[in-house]
């Protein structure tokens, strides 16, 4: 008799994506190592770094200046199967961005999402007092080791969170949020586009098209 898979709760799945996130230990007196799965040292050429060096000249950054530039519009069934190439372009569209939220529920990962989503806003606030009590709320709920819906951060941008604390910006989460939005991409995206979330998606649209 074949066992069936054993299906990952949520602090299982957090205790991996932290594995993804820490990388391995550093050896003293020894340069870190070259992780490319997410760039935690920022030493090589992929994306993770690529992203750095390129925001460089901008005042915000995430990978996108505007998310509600596609929100208008519902998607074709053309670009959601662009969706397969480009997380960007997923991420651009309401539609793309409540189906993979749905996903990331499934998976106990869902405050990856909300954290990332969180942040676009307090970028966009220019109130001080706002930008006081938004920094804190996302804090509390996404930082704190007591929170529940913690986010598997690197104990150096943990470090640096904490230092903008007693005087916290509209930026202040900035990298923060770039390394959600990697993990996002790079661990639970793939497996998003083999889920019946979004292949049930696609053929349920393709219906429709036929349809009409």
């Amino acid at each position: 008799m074949t066992s069936q898979p054993r299906s990952l709760s949520g602090v299982e799945m957090r205790k991996r994506q932290a594995g993804h996130i820490e990388g391995p230990p550093q050896v003293p007196g020894q340069p870190r190592p070259n992780t490319c799965c997410l760039c935690w040292c920022g030493c090589c050429k992929c994306l993770w770094n690529e992203d750095r060096i390129e925001r460089s000249g901008r005042e915000t950054c995430t990978k996108m200046d505007s998310i509600e530039a596609t929100d208008e519009q519902r998607p074709s069934l053309e670009e959601m199967g662009s969706w397969a190439r480009s997380f960007e372009m997923m991420m651009r569209s309401l539609e793309g961005r409540e189906i993979f939220r749905e996903f990331l529920r499934s998976e106990y990962s869902e405050e990856n999402l909300l954290f990332w989503l969180a942040c676009e806003e307090l970028k966009k606030e220019t109130n001080p007092v706002a930008v006081d009590e938004k920094a804190r709320i996302i804090y509390e709920d996404y930082v704190s080791i007591l929170s529940p819906k913690e986010v598997s951060l690197d104990s150096r941008v943990r470090e640096g969170i904490n230092q903008t604390l007693a005087e916290p910006s509209n930026l202040m989460y900035e990298e923060a949020q770039l390394q959600i939005y990697t993990l996002m991409h790079r661990d639970s995206f793939p497996r998003f586009l083999n889920s019946s979330v979004y292949r049930d998606l696609l053929a349920n649209r393709r219906r429709t098209c036929l349809d009409t």
